[in-house]
């Protein structure tokens, strides 16, 4: 029995070999090939092909690939992020090579936008897990942005309060120091190491390739500071053919509707240029541009001069192919002046409080030297740089200060032949901070993290991560912590993409939050050395759908979402005495960063970007509305409230409604933007009591209770394309001179109008 048994199982070995031996003594046939872009004839790195969606392999650096296949009938498919798939049939014979060129047409739909932000490599918009917003240069440029804010305070869901940036209301106001938005500038953080703010005047608009906002909690991949989400500015390096742009503007402040409001005895004006130049030299690639702006502002005291430039060199290697060096760089001078308090609610409310004026001058600059190396299977590494320093000087001494931020990250990205994507890296920063306003004090952060996205199935892709930070300030070891990540993506239809992702974060707080003592137009700030780090996270569900009919092409946008933060930072108002047992005295009053709680802020979006014509008329439209929910969960049945909405988060907007419409024929185009934001709930209670908020904001809650209510404002702009090389455009902001109130004293701008001179060589 044991023998049969043997016998039998020796039968069935040979019987499962034998065919397979058969095989595999047949010769095998070659597939060999080129990939290349269809418009510039250049090769395509690392594209995925795959035979009958078994095997597999990626073109090196040269485009070439090459694949040894059994004789038969084979389905041979190229896959690049950005491009239209590609499908071959081929019969290939026993011996035969057959060599193939493929010529990959970028592709023409919106919802295959390439973005780089959301897993560290390039993926499609519509592949990734989470909501992420693509700003183009025209939308600058079209516009004459000059500071990047502008523009993001046009995009749905977004809120810019007085330069502190909110992603569906997941921030406040805390008095221009902290920020729970990262701003990135080419992968690389771009905050100040004092405030932990965004200096928005500092970024280069004029060289933009993208700008790509993630809507959510995102420290797995980028650390502390985006708790509430990520702005990453990707500049543009130059393409086969040289190019130069150059942009003049000037304009002026119209009269506000009030006309007491008016302190001027002419139209204050405003002007400004900037450039762009891209080209290569051999094996560089050069990128230089500048900016100049002037600005005499629309209130008293508030005014701007700069100039800024920067220069981006790459240069790669020939006989070692796949690595490349760079260095970029950037500087900037201004002169300013910051308005903080108004004079009075009436006619001073374009004036300045005296006591609150800070002129200012200051330097930024950056250097970013940087090495990449890809290898021919497509995997990838990266060690990217960053030095960035800030000097601020006024006329008052006790408000100067200098920072200095070192900042370095290595990056590996792992390309699988199944589509999945294994990122992970570690970096590094130390910080410097010298300052009469919170004293000098140096910090230190290390992180190690790690993400995978994978195809499981055919339609469903998952993305998961983890990170771990460490933070220590002034010798002291501040913090750790460890935080995850986990999304999908489900292609439900040809064009429809369903979406879930659960992702945590934190923000360790920033020396200006933790140290700042000062007092500035009777406005007290106290320190908190004990400020302890905020943590959070944020859930989304959603469905992207892509819409192609006829010459309309775009895609439609809705999400659910979900964040939760604990040990929210908040600047309160208060009584803090040096020691608890002292008697309070006047000077003891005023304004001290505390952990306060919890907050929860949940809702709903919808946008919608598209493209088409409307017989020989051509349109571009997009826009979307934002409904959010921000409370604290404490006091939704505290009987300490007495007003009904008293729970709602300071400093939020619960409805946001944005659009932009841009219609072109011949030579002429003509735009609309439209921005609508609900009604500012809350406020600091301090500043509506009558006897201390008119101390601190003379006026102000009487003024807010006339003139705190919903706002709309419309911008209009008109242009010409004179030639291909010359652009001339009118555009007329606040068209119906609307009043509106950001923070506690801060009325937005009143009518204005910028002519524009855009030239194209």
């Amino acid at each position: 029995m044991h023998l049969r048994n043997i016998q039998i199982i020796c039968i069935l070995t040979l019987w499962v070999l034998l065919p397979g031996q058969l095989v595999s003594g047949q010769s095998k046939g070659t597939v060999s090939g080129r990939v290349t872009d269809a418009g510039s004839g250049e090769p395509l790195i690392a594209v995925n092909i795959s035979a009958d969606r078994r095997s597999g392999t990626a073109t090196d650096l040269n485009g070439a690939f090459t694949l040894s296949l059994d004789p038969g009938e084979h389905l041979v498919e190229f896959y690049y992020v950005g491009y239209a798939e590609q499908k071959k049939e081929i019969s290939l014979h026993e011996g035969e090579t057959i060599r193939l060129e493929i010529r990959m047409e970028v592709s023409s739909k919106m919802i295959d936008e390439v973005v780089v932000s959301a897993g560290k490599y390039e993926q499609k918009l519509s592949d990734v897990t989470v909501s992420l917003e693509v700003i183009k240069p025209h939308q600058l440029s079209n516009q004459n942005i000059v500071s990047l804010d502008m523009i993001l305070e046009k995009t749905s869901g977004i809120s810019i309060l007085d330069g502190q940036p909110s992603i569906r209301g997941g921030s406040g106001y805390s008095y221009g120091a902290g920020s729970r938005v990262l701003m990135l500038v080419d992968d690389l953080p771009m905050i100040s190491a004092d405030a932990g703010d965004v200096k928005w005047n500092y970024l280069p608009v004029e060289n933009v390739n993208q700008v790509e906002v993630i809507k959510g909690a995102s420290s797995v991949l980028y650390g502390s500071s985006a708790l509430n989400g990520v702005v990453n500015l990707r500049t543009r390096f130059p393409g086969n053919e040289p190019t130069t742009e150059v942009t003049l503007f000037g304009g002026a402040f119209m009269n506000p509707a009030r006309k007491e409001l008016i302190w001027w005895d002419s139209q204050p004006l405003f002007a400004g240029g900037s450039f762009s130049h891209l080209r290569k030299i051999g094996n560089l690639d050069l990128s230089l541009g500048g900016n100049y702006f002037k600005n005499e502002g629309y209130r008293e005291g508030e005014y701007e001069n700069r100039i800024r430039g920067n220069v981006g060199l790459r240069y790669r290697f020939k006989k070692v192919q796949g690595l490349s060096l760079g260095l970029a760089a950037s500087a900037m001078y201004m002169d300013k002046g910051d308005f903080l308090l108004w004079l009075d609610a009436d006619s001073g409310a374009y004036r300045q409080n005296p006591e609150s004026m800070t002129p200012m001058t200051g330097y930024r600059y950056n250097i970013d030297p940087s090495i990449e190396y890809s290898t021919r299977g497509g995997d990838k590494h990266s060690l990217k740089t960053r030095l960035y320093s800030l000097k601020n000087s006024t006329e008052n001494a006790d408000q100067n200060s200098a920072s200095r931020l070192w900042y370095t990250e290595y990056r590996y990205l792992k390309r699988f032949r199944s589509r999945a994507y294994w990122t992970s890296g570690i970096s590094f920063s130390r910080n410097s901070i010298t300052s009469n306003l919170f004293d000098d004090h140096r910090g230190s952060n290390a992180s190690v993290y790690s993400q995978i996205d994978a195809n499981l199935f055919k339609r469903l892709k998952i993305s998961s991560g983890v990170r771990w930070e460490f933070n220590a300030l002034d010798g002291k070891l501040y913090y750790s912590i460890p935080v995850l990540r986990a999304g999908l993506n489900y292609q439900a239809g040809e064009s429809t993409f369903l979406r879930a992702s659960l992702g945590q974060g934190y923000r360790f707080p920033s020396v200006a939050e933790k140290f700042t003592e000062t007092v500035i137009g009777g406005l007290r700030i106290f320190p908190n050395p004990d400020l302890e780090p905020e943590r959070g996270w944020s859930a989304e569900m959603g469905v992207k759908h892509g819409l192609v009919l006829g010459s309309w092409n775009g895609f439609a946008d809705l999400a659910l979402f979900w964040t939760e933060y604990s040990n929210m930072i908040e600047f309160m108002f208060g009584v803090y005495p040096p020691n608890p047992d002292d008697i309070p005295t006047f000077d003891d009053v005023g304004f001290k960063a505390l952990n306060v709680g919890t907050a929860r802020i949940n809702g709903v979006e919808g946008t919608l970007s598209a493209t088409g014509k409307a017989g020989p008329v051509g349109l571009q439209l997009s826009g979307g509305y934002t409904f959010m929910n921000p409370v604290d969960p404490s006091l939704l049945d505290s009987a300490e409230i007495v007003e009904e909405e008293g729970h709602i988060l300071k400093y939020r907007r619960q409805h946001l409604l944005k659009g932009d419409l841009e219609a072109s024929i011949w030579k002429i185009f003509a735009g609309i933007n439209f921005q609508y934001n609900s009604r500012m709930i809350n406020v600091d209670e301090v500043f509506l009591d009558p006897f201390i908020g008119e101390l601190l904001q003379p006026g102000f809650p009487g003024y807010w209770e006339e003139h705190a209510i919903a706002y709309t404002v419309l911008d209009f702009r008109l242009g010409w394309n004179i030639t291909e090389m010359i652009r001339i455009t009118a555009i007329l902001r606040n068209a119906f001179n609307v009043e509106y109130l950001g923070r506690p004293g801060d009325i937005g701008p009143p009518r204005n109008i910028t002519m524009q001179l855009r030239l194209d060589l």
